[in-house]
């Protein structure tokens, strides 16, 4: 059977979307005990064999429920000792009428595999034709791998066991124990939810360490076992753990742990109890900057933290996914400043994260940070900026305002209360209470409750003093939101005074306070000499874009950013800049020069790397399109004299190196780009290494200088499943009508792609220099996305929609066409919010080249 039919067959039963009354009724009525699930991995490479028998109590003797299983068959269905049809099921879900107070339901299933990181995914790996499996239960999955109430708050005990082929390795949530060849089980589980179970299998590479007591395991694909840096990653994961044990003072609860590198990933990593996946791009085959590094660590810091907060205690509903990802997020850095060698972390926290929570506030699509939550498919949308980026830099507010000893009090009083349990927004907020002395309630309906982005602004009132010097009459921050989002918050802030010290801004001075409502006055300052820079929101602690008054902006301007000696302060006022640049209140240009001009002297490889990025994004869609080609140049040329001057070997050598392998365009950049991937003139230090060459051929595709056979030559090179997804952009980024229709073709009128060559392929289809040879496509991506989401799954519908939006014709035109796909009745929620989206950043582009051209 081909993959396509696979996919058919998996389709063919619809999957419901479990909406939160369901689940609120079904647990009301139902309480898991137990499960036992067998898999058989041996029955070829399109299906596996499911046997699962689940106990289970029923509060209402006679009443009846349900239970989920996404199947191409269901073989039998025995529940009580009597058997219920297959043909019985509904879409998903198998009907439980005349349900016992004590049950015990056995499914016997033939499940999909998956190539699209949903359910139990089954890779090929082409470096060496060794098969991986690994399962992603995760949001609403498990009952693809395994018939189960398939809920949050249905927690109960897991005994798992594989069987598989005699040379591979299983790998559960328990400790696993061969029971013979290719047999394997693992240990019962304590009570967990569905979508944290685990099960990976294949000849999976592995190094096995002790610590604390706690046995580890680090588990990757053969192919990638020369790049597996355990040791980096044992001692972040030491640390990590001696770090939550003080903090919370509650030992790892689930035995041993491993961390499972994954192929084609749909995520950074997943919190699964004991058996943690993360993505194997993070084993690295090639340099990467240190701050690759440092989001390694945070990956395995967060995900260490989830041991805790999700999976020891894990929220009821999805509503308080803030309870999971923004504790983790939050947790995550304070390990990395207190714990690791990455004690700035909260300068790429405030430079990268977010920025990236900043713009999804400002979306028509936010939401609270918890707030309702209908169904499954709209929790799903929720996993952004907000809930990660806000969340934390919300948590890291509350700290600065109750204290970080009754918040760690706190913290682990909701730990110990609800251990192995479910808790909500209430519970937490109770046992903050209880260890800050606060009251919180009204704290959380503004900051937890209600979405939107708070901006404060320094108005300075200056006078003279009798020795002639510039002074402060008053100082005031100005609070306001926006009007759709009206809130004003009570930030607990520092604003801090520099001055100019030599080639330095060095700060002088700085004073905290609350800011509430519309206007506060800033203590202290009457009669101050006025500082060079006033920067609101010193040290990063709450959650609003800042301003700056006249003086420090021109202070900015002119002097500089770079000249600042704290790495936080110097990522807060970059990102104030950038804030300034996507509202429109600063032209692209101003930006563009202002980073260009600065960036040499970024000491904070994270900030930098943010830098660039944003710079291309002010060339490429905020900028007016007649400058593009010019400031392009300007890009490129900037990073190349940066990288030949930098340090040999260094971070910021190979940050500029990959600048210029994006922005490079001319025919002098072009045959410069030959001769390094011939190993001719290439500074010294910088070593151009599988990455770097993949990166300089899909820029050499964009501009036309190589062809097919030259994208073939490089893929002989690397024949990896890295390889594979850089040549399929490298094929989509080709400038010709044919390259694009086969991109299409293979993108939309086939499934036979993984989910990462879908990603891989629509991130290659759109260029701005190629503007024009896709417009032929507007109107069939606006026709077809509908279409998508009813046949595909949701990673897939999602990619597609995202990757394929025109977003380079920033075009009043564009923004009606995606108005009237709007206007369409039956619209899934999923694609209007990802219209709405790009609509938003349209419109908010289209405003920032009208100030572009003042």
């Amino acid at each position: 059977m081909s993959d396509t039919n696979v996919t058919r067959l998996r389709h063919d039963a619809p999957m419901h979307v479990m909406t939160q009354d369901e689940a609120v009724e079904r647990a009301r009525l139902i309480e898991v005990d137990s499960y036992v699930v067998h898999l058989d991995l041996t029955r070829g490479a399109e299906r596996f064999g499911s046997v699962s028998r689940t106990r289970f109590r029923c509060r209402e003797a006679g009443a009846s429920s349900y239970i989920e299983i996404l199947a191409p068959r269901v073989e039998s269905i025995v529940l009580n000792g009597r058997p219920i049809d297959p043909e019985s099921l509904v879409g998903d879900r198998i009907p439980l009428t005349d349900l016992l107070a004590e049950n015990e339901i056995t499914v016997v299933a033939d499940c999909a595999y998956s190539t699209t990181g949903e359910g139990l995914h089954r890779f090929e790996d082409p470096a060496d034709g060794e098969v991986y499996l690994y399962t992603q239960s995760f949001l609403y999955d498990a009952h693809r791998i395994f018939a189960c109430f398939d809920q949050a708050d249905l927690k109960a005990t897991f005994e798992l066991s594989v069987e598989a082929a005699e040379a591979w390795t299983a790998i559960g949530n328990g400790p696993g124990t061969s029971t013979g060849p290719g047999r394997w089980s693992f240990e019962r589980t304590l009570p967990i939810s569905t979508y944290l179970v685990a099960v990976a299998a294949g000849r999976y590479h592995s190094v096995f360490a002790n610590h604390d007591g706690i046995p580890l395991g680090i588990y990757c694909r053969q192919s990638l076992a020369p790049y597996l840096e355990a040791d980096e990653i044992l001692e972040a994961t030491h640390q990590s753990f001696d770090y939550y044990h003080r903090l919370l003072d509650i030992p790892y609860p689930f035995g041993k742990y491993d961390q499972v590198f994954v192929p084609e990933f749909n995520a950074g990593a997943m919190e699964n109890v004991g058996c943690v996946t993360i993505a194997d791009e993070f084993v690295f085959r090639a340099r990467v900057t240190d701050t690759s590094r440092q989001t390694r660590t945070e990956i395995i810091a967060h995900e260490m933290a989830h041991m805790w907060f999700g999976d020891l205690v894990t929220m009821r509903w999805w509503d308080d996914i803030w309870l999971n990802e923004s504790f983790a997020d939050y947790m995550a850095h304070v390990t990395l400043v207190e714990a690791t060698r990455f004690r700035d972390a909260w300068t790429t926290f405030c430079s990268s994260e977010k920025a990236w929570g900043y713009e999804q506030d400002q979306l028509p699509s936010t939401h609270p940070v918890s707030g309702p939550v209908p169904d499954s498919a709209s929790a799903m949308l929720n996993f952004d900026g907000i809930s990660y980026a806000k969340g934390a830099a919300v948590l890291k507010q509350l700290v600065a305002w109750v204290g970080f000893e009754p918040f760690r009090v706190g913290l682990r009083d909701y730990l110990v209360t609800h251990a192995y349990a479910n808790a909500t927004l209430a519970d937490l907020l109770a046992a903050l209470e209880r260890a800050s002395g606060r009251e919180l309630s009204s704290w959380s309906k503004s900051w937890l409750e209600t979405a939107g982005v708070n901006t404060l602004r320094p108005e300075v009132t200056e006078a003279r003093d009798a020795d002639g010097a510039t002074t402060y009459e008053r100082v005031v921050i100005e609070q306001t939101a926006p009007p759709e989002w009206p809130t004003l918050r009570s930030h607990r802030i520092a604003v801090g005074l520099y001055d100019r010290d030599g080639e330095q801004l060095v700060r002088r001075d700085q004073v905290e306070l609350d800011v509430v409502g519309a206007r506060t006055d800033v203590p202290n300052l009457a009669g101050v000499v006025v500082p060079d820079l006033l920067l609101v929101n010193d040290d990063d602690h709450t959650w609003a874009k800042i301003r700056l008054d006249e003086r420090s902006m021109a202070t900015v301007l002119d002097w500089g950013i770079g000249r600042l000696e704290g790495s936080l302060p110097r990522a807060l006022l970059w990102a104030a800049i950038w804030d300034l640049t996507r509202d429109a209140e600063l032209a692209p240009g101003d930006y563009i020069r202002l980073v260009l001009d600065g960036i040499i002297r970024e000491r904070a490889i994270g900030v930098a790397e943010d830098l660039i990025k944003h710079v291309r994004e002010s060339i490429d869609h905020l900028g007016r399109p007649a400058r593009r080609e010019e400031r392009l140049g300007a890009m490129a040329a900037r990073s190349l004299e940066i990288l030949r001057g930098a340090e040999r070997g260094g971070d910021v050598q190979l940050a500029h190196a990959r600048s210029f392998g994006r922005a490079a365009a001319s025919p002098d950049d072009v045959a410069l780009f030959r001769r390094w991937l011939d190993g001719v003139d290439v500074p010294e230090g910088l070593v151009v290494d599988v990455e770097l060459r993949w990166l300089i051929v899909r820029r050499l595709a964009v501009l036309d200088a190589i062809d097919e056979s030259f994208i073939r030559a490089e893929l002989d090179r690397d024949p990896t499943s890295s390889g594979l997804e850089h040549a399929a952009t490298a094929r989509a980024s080709l400038p010709h009508p044919e390259a694009k229709a086969a991109a299409w073709s293979a993108l939309i009128d086939s499934d036979a792609l993984s989910n990462h060559l879908v990603a891989a392929t629509a991130r290659g289809f759109w260029h701005p220099e190629q503007a024009d040879l896709g417009r032929p496509y507007v109107e069939p991506y606006f026709t077809t996305m509908p279409r998508m989401w009813q046949e595909r799954t949701h990673e897939i519908a999602m990619t597609l929609s995202r990757h394929l939006f025109p977003a380079v014709l920033v075009e009043p035109d564009i923004v009606a066409r995606t108005d009237e796909a709007l206007a369409v009745t039956g619209i899934d929620p999923r694609l209007q919010r990802v219209l709405l989206e790009h609509r938003a950043e349209m419109v908010r582009a289209l405003a920032a080249r009208e100030r572009d051209s003042v």
